[in-house]
């Protein structure tokens, strides 16, 4: 089973469009936008002759029997199954799946597109037959994962510029640390951003002014308000989460996962490691800049402060987990807590 990337995707469909395309991926951007630029190149979605498009509760009878279809006036027709779940399906109906890849004819671009349903490559013995029934016939798998974060910068600033905007690299990073790694939420921020400044530079300060920020992001900046003793500024974070119906088990589990970042990161600095030795060590692949941003957080950190922390965090997910304490007071008084921890080094009962 050869499975390609993105790049080898691109490449691939400048020229003559396969018979078959296994589309899957954490990316629903990027996996929609090459299902429509490979269908595009045989068939508008308003042809109702040459273009089919399928979803995953359907009849493989009909889908067989459409692949199969000679196109009218052109040369090539596009079918598109989308979601089907080969894994939870019968064998015939599996067997059926995989003769459908594999009768594909010359005349039929035939996509088999994972927009929703997650599809694991790792050790998938079904998959693995799919692909390899495409390979035969002319066929290509492309798993479509998120972009690298240099990637997206190249993206933002680039993208930035064609709208007469200047966009330097540490403000696209910024952007994308806040808002996340979606290529459709960083487009769309882009575009607000833009219309914002004009002809003018975005900077990281204007990112805070204009662009929504993932719950991971603000949960970091209250974690960051925590351990600077900035009660009233991680207390008003607090307040917009719950404003937002964030839900609290998720804001403590993503604060304790900022602790953890930490004292990684403290781990590694009292080994003499590097930041990249860090990322790599802790498999923080394409989240390079956490342990980065860590760096100098820890600085203000001992081993027993990280302890002490560690009780507060266990013993609020305790509290949370009882269902007889109000989430809210709960994390109100955690933040607190955490706060005298990191300035005084003590435990505050």
């Amino acid at each position: 089973m050869s499975i390609i990337f993105e790049t080898a995707l691109k490449n691939e469909i400048k020229n003559t469009a396969r018979n078959v395309y296994i589309l899957f991926g954490n990316d629903g951007y990027l996996k929609n936008l090459y299902a429509n630029k490979i269908s595009g190149m045989c068939a508008e979605p308003d042809d109702i002759f040459n273009f089919q498009k399928f979803s995953g509760d359907c009849d493989l009878q009909e889908v067989y029997d459409a692949v199969l279809q000679f196109p009218m006036m052109s040369d090539k027709k596009c079918v598109i199954l989308t979601d089907y779940d080969f894994e939870k399906c019968s064998k015939s109906d599996f067997e059926k799946l995989c003769t459908i890849i594999s009768d594909t004819p010359e005349s039929c671009v035939f996509i088999l597109l994972y927009d929703v349903l997650e599809i694991v490559a790792k050790k998938n013995t079904k998959l693995s037959k799919l692909v390899t029934a495409a390979e035969k016939n002319n066929g290509v798998a492309a798993e479509l994962n998120h972009r690298t974060v240099p990637d997206l910068i190249k993206m933002l600033t680039a993208g930035a510029a064609k709208r007469g905007c200047k966009f330097e690299g540490a403000a696209a990073r910024y952007l994308v640390e806040t808002s996340g790694e979606d290529i459709n939420t960083l487009k769309n921020e882009l575009e607000k951003l833009c219309n914002f400044v004009g002809s003018g530079e975005i900077t990281k300060q204007t990112v805070d002014e204009i662009c929504i920020k993932t719950v991971e992001a603000s949960v970091y900046t209250l974690s960051k308000h925590i351990i600077e003793c900035n009660m009233s500024a991680a207390l008003k974070i607090l307040d917009e989460l719950f404003y937002l119906k964030v839900e609290p088990i998720i804001i403590l589990s993503t604060i304790s996962g900022f602790y953890v970042d930490m004292y990684r990161t403290f781990v590694g600095k009292e080994r003499a490691m590097t930041a990249p030795e860090i990322a790599q060590a802790f498999d923080y692949k394409n989240r390079e800049f956490v342990i980065r941003n860590a760096v100098s957080d820890v600085k203000k950190f001992t081993s027993t402060k990280f302890l002490f922390s560690f009780d507060a965090l266990r013993a609020a997910d305790k509290s949370l987990k009882s269902f007889s304490s109000d989430p809210r007071v709960v994390l109100e008084q955690l933040l607190v807590k955490l706060g005298y921890i990191a300035i005084r080094g003590e435990c505050l009962d």
